[in-house]
């Protein structure tokens, strides 16, 4: 069945089905929304709990930081899969499948008696999130009219922020209170109410239009490995790049080109290779992995900056640096609208020069402005990164085939989250070099100021390439990505 079978605004003698319809709506963009605040909450939520969990399982930090890596290397390996799985056997019933691993893996969580058992548990959970984060987008299609794409992007956009940013206070509030398994704990019966919002409104699932034996299991192995490499090279030794993390590079690099061969010979590959001929896709994947570099960078630099350079108690860093994912909540749902009334392209391109301006920004404001010279710049690159992340969202998912939302939505949460682990460490890697300081800790200041300043010189020059893909990007007259099949 058709979610959107029926026209958005009825005339008279429809107006009771009209209002339910728009309640179904209602009910499944809640849903959606609450799954897309989970899966983030979870990554930012265990990050604040890492001191805590050293003493309470008498482990190394080397040890308790997998708790962290073990639910995004899930996320990473697994979101295009199950993007591409949810379109084979049915979007509804695997989002369903994904919030009940999910809640179940957050009560092993709360449960794990010991630091494996928790990892354990943590990989589990973020095999669920993988699950949410590939599909919520993917709905969208099916939920909302095609004029209101825009602002349900910015909600779930919007969601994600919010999750981002009360992921830290929440677990700190909840490991002071509580306990450190609360964090876990939490998200039981969260995850009881997104289930049940999804049930109850989202369309049900019409029979598969792929042939489940279809599935690219080869593919996404070798996927699934590649990107397991090439997380695990850019996150392990944490700043230090060593024989380890070029070996995994390495078998990136192999597994990559494994990978296309596999894809180009496969009767049914998990990406088609055709994909990627379609202009806005391609621009798109591309340039949300450079702004997501460049936006992990404020998080990565921006504590060392304030604390070394201008002085401020971690107190204070806290609250600074929670001024970005506000203003990104803040904007998310305008920044929807804005795009659904002046188009996905425009609105992207205006995202990207804002958050070109805003790292120019912080590239020549001297420390002297003090808090307020960081802060200005990073609500003027928050506001664009809401901007370019809702108009790139809404433009890469419009007109996508039935057939192929769930992977292409998984491939665009992918580049994210691969630009968010190379900015961490490529950037992060610029800023050490920039400051000529053997250990960052003990910089003196002006080093780490010099250190900011090449940073986002650098980032500003990635947003400019950026800049020039999305503007050169078109969409090819006939794509098989973008059939209006049964919309």
């Amino acid at each position: 069945m058709q979610f959107m079978s029926q026209p958005f605004i009825a005339g008279p003698g429809q107006g009771a089905a009209a209002r339910a319809e728009r309640a179904r709506v209602r009910w499944a963009l809640a849903g959606l929304s609450l799954s897309m605040l989970l899966s983030s909450l979870g990554i930012s939520s265990a990050n604040v709990a890492l001191p805590t969990l050293v003493q309470a399982f008498n482990a190394s930090f080397q040890h308790v930081q997998w708790i962290v890596l073990a639910y995004l290397l899930a996320i990473t390996t697994l979101i295009v899969g199950a993007g591409r799985l949810g379109d084979i056997i049915g979007r509804r019933r695997l989002l369903l499948a994904g919030l009940i691993l999910f809640t179940l893996a957050s009560a092993l969580c709360a449960l794990a008696p010991t630091l494996g058992l928790l990892i354990a548990a943590r990989a589990a959970q973020g095999a669920g999130a993988a699950v949410m984060m590939a599909l919520t987008m993917a709905f969208v299609g099916e939920t909302v009219p095609k004029e209101k794409t825009g602002s349900a992007m910015g909600l779930l956009g919007t969601m994600s922020a919010i999750g981002t940013a009360l992921g830290p206070s929440l677990g700190g509030f909840l490991i002071a209170g509580p306990g450190w398994r609360a964090i876990f704990f939490i998200n039981v019966p969260l995850g009881i109410v997104a289930f049940a919002l999804a049930y109850r409104a989202l369309p049900v699932d019409r029979g598969p239009k792929t042939d489940r034996a279809g599935f690219d299991a080869i593919g996404m192995l070798l996927l699934a490995l590649t990107l397991g490499a090439y997380a695990l090279a850019m996150t392990l030794g944490r700043g230090s790049f060593g024989v380890l993390n070029i070996a995994l590079l390495l078998a990136a690099v192999v597994g990559a080109g494994l990978f296309v061969r596999v894809e180009a010979r496969a009767a049914s590959p998990l990406i088609a290779l055709a994909t990627f001929r379609d202009g806005v896709l391609s621009a798109g994947l591309a340039t949300s992995a450079l702004v997501s570099a460049v936006m992990m960078a404020t998080l990565v630099v921006g504590p060392f900056y304030l604390s070394a350079a201008l002085g401020l108690d971690a107190g204070v860093v806290g609250l600074v640096l929670s001024a970005g994912p506000l203003v990104a909540a803040l904007t998310g749902v305008p920044a929807g609208r804005i795009a659904d009334r002046f188009g996905a392209q425009r609105v992207t391109i205006l995202g990207l020069i804002a958050v070109a301006a805003g790292s120019s920004l912080l590239s020549i404001l001297p420390p002297t402005l003090g808090i307020a010279g960081y802060i200005a710049p990073l609500v003027v690159m928050t506001s664009g990164y809401a901007l370019f992340q809702t108009a790139n969202n809404t433009a890469v998912m419009t007109d996508i085939g039935p057939d192929r939302r769930g992977v292409v939505s998984g491939m665009l949460n992918l580049s994210r989250n691969l630009g968010l682990v190379t900015g961490a460490s490529a950037l992060g890697a610029v800023f050490a070099l920039a400051s000529a300081a053997t250990d960052i800790a003990t910089a003196r200041p002006d080093a780490v100021a010099a250190g900011l300043r090449i940073t986002f010189a650098v980032s500003a020059v990635l947003i400019v390439v950026a800049l020039a893909i999305a503007v050169g990007s078109k969409k090819p007259a006939a794509s098989p990505l973008r059939k209006p099949i049964d919309r």
